[in-house]
Order: C-alpha cells, then sequence, then structure tokens
C-alpha cells in the first residue's frame, strides 16, 4: 500500500501540482488582461520614469522595505539569494550543467547553506504572522503556504546535509537523482531502485508532498504578486 502512496506522490502527483500550478497562473494572466480597464493613474507619487533599470532596482533591491524594516529586508534578501541558488541546484539534479560548474562545487551549491538560509528565512517570515499588525492582516492561506514551504526545505535540507556528511542510508549517487529526474522531465517516469530502496525514502517522498502542495496552492494565494512584480511595479513609476 505504501509503496503506491510513494509512487503517486513522486510521479503522478508531481505531474498534477505542476500542471495545476501552470494552469492557475495562465488563469491569473488571463483574468489580469481582461478586466475592464482602471480610468486614471494607479502611478505612486512622486513618479519615477519607468525605466527598465529603475524597475529591477526597486524589484531586486526592495528599496522600499529597506526603509520601512531592515530586519525584514534581510531576510527577503537572504532568502531569495538562497532560492535562486536552490533553482540552480534542481537544474544540475536534472542533468549536468558545464556553464553552472565554473566554480566547481559539489551538488547542491552552497554546501548545506543554501538549504539552512531558507528554511531559517521562511521560519522568520511564518512567526511574523503571529505578531501585531500582520496577524491582523493575515489569513489561514499565509500561515498554511508558508508552513508548506517550511516543510519542503526541512526535509530537503536534511537529505542534502546527511549525504553530504556521510549518514548512513543517504548516499544516494547522484546520477541516481538524475535518473529520476530526468525520466520525470521526458515524461517516461522512472523510479531507481537506490532511491526506492533507501531506509530513507519516507524522507525524499515528504519533501516532494510538501513541494507539490506548495505549487498546487501559489496560483491561489497572496504569494502570486511574484509573477505580477515587474507589471505592478512599471504601473506605479507610471
Amino acid at each position: 500500500m505504501w509503496d503506491k502512496v510513494y509512487y503517486f506522490v513522486m510521479v503522478p502527483m508531481v505531474y498534477i501540482a505542476f500542471g495545476t500550478f501552470a494552469l492557475g497562473i495562465i488563469l491569473k494572466l488571463l483574468k489580469v488582461l481582461f478586466s475592464p480597464s482602471i480610468k486614471g493613474s494607479l502611478g505612486a507619487f512622486p513618479r519615477k520614469a519607468p525605466m527598465p533599470a529603475g524597475i529591477l532596482y526597486e524589484v531586486f533591491a526592495m528599496p522600499a522595505v529597506f526603509k520601512k524594516d531592515k530586519v525584514l529586508w534581510i531576510f527577503l534578501m537572504a532568502y531569495h539569494a538562497a532560492f535562486g541558488l536552490l533553482v540552480l541546484g534542481h537544474l544540475e539534479l536534472i542533468r549536468e550543467f558545464r556553464f553552472l560548474q565554473i566554480v566547481p562545487h559539489e551538488v547542491f551549491l552552497g554546501a548545506g547553506w543554501v538549504g539552512i538560509v531558507l528554511t531559517i528565512s521562511v521560519l522568520y517570515f511564518l512567526l511574523r504572522r503571529f505578531r501585531s499588525p500582520y496577524r491582523e492582516i493575515s489569513v489561514p492561506e499565509d500561515y498554511l503556504l508558508l508552513l508548506l514551504l517550511f516543510l519542503t526545505f526541512v526535509f530537503g535540507s536534511h537529505m542534502h546535509l546527511a549525504a553530504r556528511y556521510g549518514i548512513a542510508g543517504f548516499d544516494i549517487p547522484l546520477d541516481d537523482y538524475r535518473a529520476y529526474l530526468s525520466s520525470m522531465v521526458n515524461f517516461k517516469p522512472e523510479l531507481p531502485a537506490m532511491i526506492t530502496a533507501s531506509p530513507h525514502y519516507v524522507i525524499i517522498m515528504l519533501h516532494i508532498l510538501f513541494a507539490n502542495l506548495f505549487l498546487m496552492l501559489f496560483p491561489f494565494s497572496k504569494m502570486i504578486h511574484s509573477v505580477f512584480v515587474f507589471f505592478t511595479i512599471a504601473v506605479k513609476r507610471k
């Protein structure tokens, strides 16, 4: 029975999650595109020219956040930097990219620090919502999404640190992870024996389960702002 549950989470549910994620974002984009136009200007004052460099500066440097809450700004910058490295690390789990090895490193990047930074940052975001004034403007989905992210990072970081530092049972070869993920990308799913036979198979499954749940909920949550952030800043600067 459990083998069927694990297989469902690691194969069909992954496709369902990414399909829901993509469809949800497309529906949100269509809703925005076909919404009635608003008369007047939505620009914030003082207005700034919508220069591409200025938009990029506001998106990536987050000067407004820095001015209002420097502690939050530090955690946001750390989170986004670590998340970028996380994406590159997962790309390397699919196949080898030579340009990423300009600076030789083991997969994942960061020697375990990427997962630690992400876990601590999300824990801060979550705990922050339990105090005023953020508690009053939070809804259940805010806590749920951050909890799903936290659990995803905890289990992923646990696997990585245990494998990197030689804890028994986590010595799954990189080639087996690549065989699994590349087979998923090619729509020819395969679960290598080294993964399914691992005594810590449940940790891998839980990592993927929480990631799946997060992806399915993301397009229908307030976190969708990250998809529209460039457009929002451009409108604000008009």
